[in-house]
């Protein structure tokens, strides 16, 4: 027994023995008992290893796949996560770790708000469903933490030669997101009614709550341990660097983690247009097409200045409020006021570029409408001056706004 226990080799191939009793129908519950009997506690490690050898001596991914939840739950309690590296704030293990905490946050309100179906009378039913939607709108938010996982995490593993345990992993997650979907669809259906509800909630929602219950306890006591041990600080950094690609599920981190020994020259700049043409900046990206109608559908007109006094661009809204033509691009601003205003624009560079205000706003009639123009001084990281952006916008609907009106009024028809 202790020669097991201590030896590696033997471990992983008593660990082999069970994993394919479970394989051919065996109870899991005796091979659960097996387990404790001889193996007491598995290395995080030697579980991915023997996934891997299963994979390669020709059990289908298909059949771990399967077998991955019973397998998962044999294994509970038992494995040994002694020796896993420190994981530091920010980094994105700690990021998909805080995650986790989030996403079982969510699990647990779905649970306790389903099991208060049975109890709910046809009057408090409607308002139920719809907190129990709400719940599994943010679980849908999982999918960015699992691509995460796929398209920047996998792709390294595959790197190290670990490709079968990432495949059974994103095997589940796509289960799990088909499940999420199915329940997301059936808590929208038009008249629903409780005792289908009640129904779906056995064969669907309490089994997709468990699965990412379940997905959040092997990424935290075999792939993360793993990754940290195989993965270098070079990966983790390109990892990190690429995750805004994707976005964050339920959680905004605090700390934006910088490796020691990494170089800071080119950070700036590098990653800012990636190889499909996105603009990447740190609260998002978008592709050139997108930021042109987003710039032209915002119901204001907008100037940048340069720090250099040139008008360097303008939006092109199709209901402008002063006219502007690409004869001005690289124009000085100055030149773009009447003379009789000159001394009014030139006061205002001169504050923004001392750092005396960083702001101008100015409200006109015109034309029996109420217009509103503010200048803003644009800074750098390091408080320096960029430019000027002008901002002009026509108030005169919004200022006679009274009351309310509800997204829930919305009817789809033109203003």
């Amino acid at each position: 027994m202790s020669e097991i226990i201590s030896n590696s080799g033997l471990r992983k191939k008593k660990l082999k023995e069970l994993i394919l009793k479970l394989h051919n129908g065996e109870n899991p519950k005796q091979v659960r008992e097996e387990l404790k009997s001889t193996l007491h506690m598995i290395p995080y490690g030697e579980v991915v290893e023997v996934e891997q050898e299963l994979i390669r001596e020709g059990l289908p991914e298909s059949e771990v796949l399967k077998l991955c939840d019973i397998h998962g739950e044999v294994l509970e309690g038992h494995i040994d996560q002694r020796g896993a590296k420190e994981i530091p704030e920010g980094h994105p293990v700690d990021v998909f770790r805080q995650e986790n905490k989030e996403l079982l946050k969510v699990i647990e309100k779905a649970r306790m708000l389903s099991g208060t179906l049975n109890t709910s009378d046809d009057k408090s039913f409607g308002d139920l469903s719809l907190q129990i939607l709400s719940c599994f709108n943010e679980l849908m938010d999982v999918d960015k933490h699992y691509k995460r996982k796929e398209y920047l995490v996998f792709p390294y593993l595959e790197k190290k030669d670990i490709t079968g345990p990432p495949k059974v992993m994103w095997g589940k997650h796509d289960e799990i997101r088909d499940q999420l979907k199915g329940c997301i669809e059936i808590l929208r259906t038009e008249g629903l009614k409780k005792s289908d509800l009640e129904d779906a909630m056995e064969i669907l929602f309490t089994p997709v709550l468990k699965a990412l219950a379940d997905m959040t306890k092997k990424e935290e006591e075999i792939l993360f341990p793993m990754c940290m041990d195989v993965l270098t600080t070079e990966d983790w950094w390109q990892i990190h660097k690429q995750t805004l690609d994707f976005g964050f599920t339920l959680y905004d981190p605090q700390v934006d983690w910088k490796p020691e020994g990494i170089s800071s020259e080119g950070d700036e700049n590098e990653g800012i247009i990636n190889q499909d043409g996105a603009i990447h900046l740190p609260s998002g990206s978008f592709t050139a097409e997108e930021i042109k109608a987003i710039l032209n559908t915002v119901p204001f007109d907008m100037t940048f200045v340069d720090k250099d006094d040139k008008v360097k661009y303008f939006t092109q809204g199709t209901e402008r409020i002063f006219a502007r033509s690409r004869s001005i691009i690289n124009r000085d601003v100055r030149l773009c006021h009447p003379p009789g205003s000159v001394h009014i624009i030139e006061k205002i560079l001169e504050d923004f570029k001392s750092g005396r205000a960083s702001h101008a706003p100015f409200w006109i009639q015109m034309q029996g409408r109420f217009i509103h123009i503010e200048y803003f001084a644009l800074r750098g990281s390091e408080g320096e001056y960029l430019g000027t952006l002008e901002v002009s916008q026509d108030l005169t609907n919004a200022r006679s706004l009274s009351g309310e009106q509800r997204i829930l009024s919305y009817t789809g028809k033109k203003d």
